[in-house]
């Protein structure tokens, strides 16, 4: 069944989506300048210059190096990411430890346990028992019990491990200033 069937549409939906914003802070209003610069940025952001930006968008590229300083200002852009083929790198264990947390808005509790070693994501869920995923990337299974010992002294008890065999992740596709409705 879909979000949208699950829930009242138009109060607890919008409910949903806006409890990740921190209290107090609005979600930022993008026009189509902004949405076609986060749709070059997530496409390559390594290589696209603001020159070709600013062709796509229509503005000048002065315009399009200011608005990505707003966006930065405005944590609607939030860093720069490399991806990294983990295995590879060394680290072939990947795993995803699905947890029940006690429920907190503190962020302080997010960022303690991201900031445990071989951490590498961490998602808190709005509902369900199971509220907390933690990816954790290790060379071998005893980095991922010392996780799984840390999380228990933090409270958090690890009900499944999965190991992760294959992912995909591709950019959002709704910055595509062609395909809005």
């Amino acid at each position: 069944m879909s979000l949208a069937a699950r829930c009242e549409l138009g109060t607890t939906v919008t409910t949903v989506f806006a409890h990740g914003l921190e209290r107090g802070r609005m979600a930022y209003d993008l026009d189509d300048v902004d949405r076609g610069i986060l749709h070059a940025l997530q496409a390559n952001a390594r290589e696209v210059t603001a020159a070709e930006m600013a062709e796509s968008v229509g503005v000048a590229a002065s315009t399009v190096r200011n608005r990505i300083e707003r966006l930065e200002s405005e944590d609607v852009i939030r860093g720069y990411h490399l991806e990294v083929d983990y295995e590879r790198a060394g680290f072939p264990l990947h795993a995803v430890l699905v947890c029940e947390a006690p429920q907190s808005e503190d962020p302080a509790f997010l960022e303690s346990v991201l900031d445990l070693p071989r951490t590498v994501r961490v998602r808190a869920l709005l509902s369900g028992e199971t509220n907390l995923h933690v990816e954790v990337v290790a060379a071998d299974a005893t980095h991922v019990d010392a996780v799984v010992e840390a999380l228990a002294d933090m409270g958090v008890d690890v009900v499944e491990t999965n190991i992760v065999t294959r992912s995909a992740v591709r950019p959002f596709d709704g910055f595509d200033p062609d395909d809005q409705e």
